[in-house]
C-alpha cells in the first residue's frame, strides 16, 4: 500500500498529487512543485499557515487530475508530528472524496531541518493510519480505503530507505490491529473469544502461543486474578506469546492488562462511567499487537507478551468488598474496592512472568486509573519506575511517536496507603488522593530487582473524538512507542 517513487509528475498521470506547504519558506527541491507553491500562495486565502488548504483541477504544467495543498505552518514548528498529521488529513480526505490512491510530495529533509528517515517514517505512519475504517458493523458502508499510497521522493532516496515503507507497515498495522481489538464491542470479546483472536493473530506470524484457561489458572493459584473474573459467567484466559529468537540474550516482557468490560464488579461503576469500558483491554491488544509487529521486524532478542483477559461483572459470585485473596506469589490482599480489579490481574501476571522468564526488563501497560487522566489529560500517560534510563527512554520514544508520556512519582512513604490491619496489602489506598502513584506502588510491591516500569494509559487509549490519524474510539495507543523502545534494547 505504501510506496516510495521518483517519477516524473510532468509526466506521469496522476488522480491526485498533495504538496505541503510552509508559511515562511520554500521546503522542496523538485522546481516543478516549487513553481506550483508559489502559484498557490498567489491565492489570497491560502499562506501555508496550519490548516490552510487549496485545491486546484487539471493544471497544465503537471499530468495530476487534482493538486492539494496542505499547509503545515511556520518552518520552526514543522516536526514529525506535523507532518503525520498532514499526511493523515490528505488520506482521509482522499478517502472522502472516493479517490482510489494519492501522491504525496516528500519535502526536502535539510530544508526542514530533520533527517530524511525521520520525514518519511512520520509520512508513512500518517497516511497508513488514516487510511483505516472501523466499519464492520455497519450494514452500508459508505468509504473505501485508499488502494495506495505513493510518496514523492529523488531516485536516490527511493532507492535507499525502500525497506522503510514495510517496517512502517508491520508497526502501523499492529496499531490497528490494537484499534480494532478495542473498538470491538464487549459482547464480542469476551474473554474466549478475544483470546482466541489474538492466538490466531500471533500464530500467523509464528509466535508461539501458551494459554492457561480457568483449569489451569486454579491449579497454578491465581488467586487474584480468579477473584476478579469470578463475578462473570465468561471463563478467564492468561495467553503468554513468544518471539524467541535463536542466540538470543536478552529477555523482555510485556504485560498487558486486559479486562475485556469493566462493570466495575460489586463496587459497580456510575452509568456514565461504563459505556467505554469495553476499552480497559486496551493495554492486552497493545501488548499482543507489539508481538506480532515484533515477529515481523526481528529482533535478536526474547520479547514475552503476558496478557491477563477477564470480565469483570457483578453477580452471587463475584468477589466482595472485604474479600481476602492470595496472589499468585503468596502474597494477601484484601479487596477494598472491586473496580480497582486492573492492578490485581496485573499482579498475578507479573509474578508469574517474572517467576516464568527472569527478564532484563519487565514492562506492564494499563488502563489503570481514572485518577491518571484526571492528573495528565485524556492524551498523555503516566509512566512510572524507578530505573531513570529506562524512564526517560520510554518518554523518547512516545516524544517521537507522539505518544506522550510524563514520568510521575513513587514515594516511598505513599506505601503506607495500602496497607491493610488484615492482609499483606488492600488493593485499595486509604486516601481518594494520589489514585495513579499508589496503584503503581501497589504493583511495585510484586516486582522485584528487575528493571521495571508501568505505563497508565487510561487516557490516551481511547479517543473521543478523530483526529488527522485516528477515528473515535480505540487509538492503538503504545504499539509503536513500544516499537520503538524495543530498538533501544
Amino acid at each position: 500500500m505504501l510506496h516510495l517513487t521518483a517519477v516524473d509528475i510532468t509526466k506521469t498521470k496522476t488522480a491526485s498529487l498533495v504538496i505541503p506547504v510552509c508559511e515562511d519558506k520554500d521546503i522542496h527541491e523538485n522546481t516543478t512543485i516549487s513553481a506550483l507553491v508559489k502559484k498557490a500562495k498567489k491565492i489570497k486565502e491560502f499562506t501555508g499557515d496550519k490548516g490552510d488548504e487549496v485545491t486546484f483541477y487539471h493544471l497544465k504544467e503537471i499530468k495530476a487530475d487534482r493538486v492539494v495543498f496542505l499547509g503545515l505552518g511556520k518552518l520552526e514548528k514543522i516536526d514529525m508530528e506535523s507532518l503525520r498529521e498532514m499526511a493523515g488529513k490528505a488520506t482521509k480526505e482522499m478517502i472522502r472524496k472516493k479517490l482510489p490512491a494519492a501522491l504525496i510530495a516528500v519535502p526536502s529533509a535539510h530544508k526542514i531541518e530533520l533527517e530524511m528517515p525521520f520525514v518519511l517514517e512520520a509520512l508513512l505512519e500518517g497516511a497508513f493510519l488514516a487510511n483505516h475504517l472501523f466499519d464492520k458493523y455497519k450494514k452500508k458502508k459508505k468509504y473505501t480505503p485508499l488502494k495506495k499510497i505513493n510518496f514523492l521522493v529523488k531516485p536516490d532516496e527511493a532507492k535507499k530507505y525502500k525497506g522503510l515503507s514495510s517496517r512502517v507497515a508491520a508497526i502501523c498495522h499492529g496499531t490497528i490491529l490494537a484499534r480494532e481489538w478495542v473498538n470491538t464491542p464487549p459482547n464480542d470479546k469476551k474473554p474466549e473469544r478475544l483470546t482466541r483472536s489474538m492466538i490466531t493473530r500471533a500464530k500467523k506470524e509464528n509466535l508461539k502461543v501458551t494459554v492457561l484457561d480457568e483449569k489451569k489458572l486454579k491449579q497454578k493459584k491465581f488467586g487474584a486474578l480468579l477473584a476478579v473474573a469470578a463475578g462473570s459467567q465468561s471463563k478467564p484466559r492468561m495467553v503468554v506469546l513468544e518471539f524467541n529468537p535463536k542466540k538470543a540474550e536478552k529477555t523482555v516482557v510485556l504485560v498487558g492488562k486486559g479486562v475485556t468490560f469493566d462493570s466495575g464488579g460489586i463496587n459497580l461503576k456510575p452509568s456514565a462511567s461504563l459505556a467505554d469500558m469495553k476499552s480497559d483491554m486496551s493495554g492486552a491488544a497493545a501488548v499482543a499487537a507489539t508481538l506480532i509487529a515484533a515477529a515481523k521486524l526481528k529482533p535478536t532478542f526474547k520479547i514475552i507478551g503476558v496478557i491477563p483477559v477477564v470480565e469483570n461483572m457483578p453477580s452471587g459470585n463475584a468477589a466482595r468488598p472485604g474479600d481476602i485473596i492470595k496472589s499468585y506469589n503468596g502474597k494477601t490482599v484484601e479487596i477494598g474496592n472491586t473496580d480497582a480489579e486492573g492492578r490485581l490481574i496485573l499482579i498475578d501476571a507479573i509474578s508469574f512472568a517474572l517467576e516464568r522468564y527472569k527478564p532484563q526488563i519487565l514492562i506492564d501497560m494499563a488502563t489503570l486509573t481514572g485518577a491518571c487522566i484526571v492528573a495528565l489529560g485524556e492524551k498523555i500517560a503516566g509512566v512510572f519506575s524507578f530505573d531513570d534510563e529506562l524512564a526517560e527512554s520510554i518518554t523518547q520514544s512516545g516524544k517521537k511517536t507522539h505518544e506522550r508520556c510524563w514520568r510521575m512519582p513513587l514515594p516511598e512513604d505513599y506505601k503506607e496507603l495500602f496497607k491493610s490491619d488484615l492482609a499483606d496489602l488492600n488493593n485499595m489506598a486509604n486516601t481518594r488522593y494520589g489514585g495513579a502513584i499508589t496503584a503503581a506502588l501497589f504493583l511495585a510491591e510484586f516486582v522485584t530487582d528487575t528493571r521495571w516500569a508501568h505505563l497508565d494509559i487510561a487516557g490516551p487509549a481511547f479517543a473521543k473524538k478523530e483526529s488527522a490519524y485516528c477515528g473515535s474510539g480505540g487509538t492503538g495507543f503504545g504499539v509503536r512507542l513500544l516499537c520503538d523502545l524495543l530498538d533501544k534494547f
